[in-house]
């Protein structure tokens, strides 16, 4: 019954994404007539139904618009507002303020829409990989790269709530009632299960994207990821062996203009989701981009990061707006994210990036300098800096690396995907600088408390330290 509901649920939501959004068609590339209410066992009985399955793993939670999931502009803010990058201008909203200030409830419901999100949609993915797996009818070919597909989803919201908190159930099976009542997984456990999906991912998958988009998966996609999770791991060398792979293969390249970086078909994409053009382009630009002349953001940036940009820096100009608006009556000149610009549709569609190019130069040059490969670690360094109209770099240290490559991925990588908040606390710095910054830091705060509703039905949970 819960398998059959949830199946059903995937394909009724792909098919009100595709009623007001036809741009999706190119994602997913189904049939004219796609089923509209089937059972699990004919779902994965042909190509038509099985590739209809998948594709609703992308877009129905993309169209939730709820806390976790591709595309959201939520897990933006809050993980932005976790760390050094966003403020809120207004104080009305509690449990937003509660994320600025690092004291946040177990009943929060932007932190809890996290994790209740991402769980709906691993359910989606689990029933979908068992589904495809135990299909007699389906070719091996395609079986590789939908399961591919799938893995790579997996091990992405896996690898977003291990870091958002800490260790959590490891459910990759579709029986509720063993499901219902599991365990939080170990760290170790978690990132092993995310390194298998993307290794086994990399052998399914090939270098051809199934679309002509960057929408689904591809070989690269399984590689950037799993070099990034070789990173955040320590795992030097294959981070190093990993993002090589993805930059040395010749499918992408920096966008020489930033405007263009986040725009549909960017040469830097690797792996990019297109927008729901007919609500608004992007989450990120609804949220963050004022709706008109002299109404002040909902949310500026940081000062902190604001003064982390060097003077010439293109990302300024680029990737930052301004403008004057009243705060309490006074005027105010306030800055906002600006890497997505339109909130409606312009001549210039914005797609959703998820893995780029600039990222993975910044993941080699910091397991090159952790290798004491400096050559590598100043050039790779050096490529992102000087697309940004800056100088080369003059660290000669692995120390001196360290801190450029940090400094660097805070003005590349800004409210995108977390980069900053994980970063902090993967190099042990965010007690140094969160605990300057705000004056209700602890160290448990680096870490989201389990929802309490999830505490309450599952008794085999535990909070984490703190809450």
């Amino acid at each position: 019954m819960k398998t059959s509901f949830k199946i059903k649920k995937i394909i009724f939501g792909l098919l009100g994404f595709l009623t007001i959004n036809t741009s999706c068609k190119k994602l997913i590339e189904i049939p004219k007539s796609p089923p509209n209410a089937i059972e699990q066992s004919e779902i994965f009985a042909d190509s038509v139904t099985a590739v209809s399955a998948v594709a609703g793993t992308y877009v129905y939670t993309s169209i939730a618009g709820a806390g976790f999931g591709f595309r959201d502009g939520t897990f933006t803010l809050l993980t932005g507002l976790s760390s050094d990058e966003l403020v809120s201008n207004t104080a009305t909203n509690a449990a937003i303020i509660e994320v600025q200030n690092n004291s946040v409830e177990s009943s929060n419901t932007y932190t809890g829409g996290l994790w209740d999100n991402a769980y709906s949609s691993l359910y989606d993915i689990n029933v979908c990989i068992n589904g495809i797996t135990a299909s007699p009818s389906l070719s091996v070919s395609l079986k590789n790269q939908l399961i591919g597909e799938l893995k790579v989803s997996r091990a992405l919201y896996y690898f977003n709530l291990v870091n958002l908190f800490g260790g959590v159930p490891l459910i990759t099976s579709t029986d509720f009632k063993t499901t219902s009542v599991q365990a939080r997984a170990s760290i170790d456990d978690l990132y092993t299960q995310i390194i298998n999906d993307l290794t086994d991912a990399s052998h399914k998958l090939t270098a051809h994207y199934p679309t002509t988009d960057k929408a689904r998966p591809n070989l690269y996609v399984a590689e950037s990821l799993l070099a990034k999770v070789y990173l955040y791991r320590g795992q030097w060398q294959n981070a190093y062996n990993a993002a090589s792979a993805v930059i040395n293969s010749g499918n992408y390249t920096l966008e020489p203009d930033l405007t263009n970086v986040f725009i549909a078909g960017s040469t830097e994409a690797i792996w990019q989701l297109p927008v729901n053009i007919l609500l608004y382009a992007t989450s990120d630009a609804a949220i963050f981009v004022p709706y008109a002349v002299g109404v002040a953001p909902s949310y500026s940036l940081n000062g902190n990061l604001l003064a982390a940009f060097e003077p010439g820096d293109k990302r300024m100009s680029s990737w930052v707006g301004f403008t004057t608006a009243k705060i309490g009556g006074t005027p105010q000149t306030l800055s906002y994210p600006y890497k997505y610009k339109n909130r409606a549709a312009g001549s210039k569609v914005e797609d959703y990036m998820i893995l780029r190019l600039g990222e993975l130069y910044l993941i080699r040059a910091e397991a090159a300098a952790q290798l004491n490969n400096f050559p590598v670690a100043s050039s790779d360094l050096n490529i992102v800096r000087n697309r940004a109209g800056l100088a080369n770099t003059t660290a000669a240290t692995q120390t001196d690396f360290a801190t450029a490559i940090l400094h660097e991925r805070q003005t590349e990588l800004f409210c995108e995907w977390g980069n900053r908040w994980y970063d902090l606390k993967r190099t042990s710095t965010v007690n140094v600088v969160l605990g300057a910054e705000k004056t209700n830091w602890t160290t448990n705060a680096a870490l989201y408390p389990i929802p309490l509703t999830q505490i309450q039905t599952n008794p085999q949970l535990t909070q984490n330290p703190g809450y």
